[in-house]
């Protein structure tokens, strides 16, 4: 995998001056909102789930007045799957539906269930609640801080036939497995791009959209890509994950760190077919490349 480096004006507001004072305002103040509204989807989320525990009590004493086996009740006339509780069945009942009451304040998006709104609005607000305990790193979501603890703790029970890797999680290797079946069912209708997995799909279809959903509360810059956004928090929060194990220093990603290890290696593995000089760094290379093509106005 190929990595760019970013720009050094990508990092920075090039006219941090020019901002209008009520553009700021406006910004924080829609920031706040959204923090609002998120302590509204708790309180709806509690009343909710005080609702669906007082009927789930109602559920059960009539099951053990009347169903003494365990039995299932409430079946789905959609596609036959069964619930203990009239609360699950109704949720399940939006998946048929597409009904999705809970929306995004920012950027207007929907969702079936209010607990995936709450993580969803954590994107906007850059919230990291759920940190690991062995390097501090922050998750928004509860199940990312899961996969991650495996990071630390070596868990690998599932290993792929074809080329041997192993996986901490089943979906990871499902998710994988598709690199060597070669199917790539997501087909772009503006270029024709096709794409193994969906996640990758929703992310080209923004370049010809220009949808940029991912939005930084500190400068307000927007990103197409969650990975990128996350990068760019980082200039913010001054974290820096990826460490030289060879000289200890540093790099917000891991595209900068590979970079750099090159330093230390004197890998060249960019190559010119004009005239065979060697660079590290992939940047560098197109620019010379674009010596012999006869462009002008080019810096060295």
């Amino acid at each position: 995998m190929e990595f760019i480096k970013e720009e050094p004006e990508d990092l920075t507001d090039p006219e941090p001056c020019c901002r209008v004072k009520d553009e700021e305002i406006e910004e924080e103040t829609g920031l706040t909102e959204v923090k609002e509204e998120l302590q509204d989807l708790n309180e709806v989320e509690g009343n909710h789930n005080c609702q669906i525990l007082e009927h789930e009590d109602n559920l059960s004493q009539k099951g053990r007045n009347k169903d003494p086996a365990g039995k299932k009740p409430l079946t789905c006339n959609q596609c036959g799957k069964s619930f203990s509780h009239k609360g699950h069945l109704n949720l399940h009942m939006r998946s048929h539906t597409g009904e999705k009451p809970f929306v995004c304040p920012q950027c207007e998006k929907r969702f079936i269930h209010v607990g995936h709104l709450k993580e969803h609005i954590r994107i906007h607000t850059g919230e990291r609640p759920f940190a690991c305990t062995q390097c501090g790193k922050g998750f928004a979501q509860k199940a990312s801080l899961s996969w991650h603890m495996m990071i630390h703790t070596k868990e690998s029970h599932l290993t792929c036939g074809e080329c041997g890797k192993s996986f901490t999680h089943q979906e990871k290797l499902k998710y994988h497995m598709k690199i060597h079946t070669k199917k790539n069912p997501f087909t772009c209708h503006q270029c024709g791009k096709s794409f193994v997995h969906k996640g990758h799909f929703n992310d080209h279809l923004r370049i010809h959209s220009g949808e940029k959903p991912f939005a930084c509360p500190e400068c307000g810059k927007s990103f197409s890509h969650k990975g990128s956004f996350n990068v760019h928090l980082r200039i913010h929060s001054g974290e820096k994950l990826h460490a030289c194990d060879k000289c200890g220093k540093s790099f917000i990603h891991k595209g900068l760190l590979n970079d750099h290890l090159r330093v230390h290696t004197g890998e060249r593995p960019f190559t010119c077919p004009q005239c065979g000089k060697s660079f590290r760094h992939k940047g560098h290379f197109n620019v010379h490349l674009k010596i012999h093509a006869g462009e002008k106005n080019i810096v060295v």
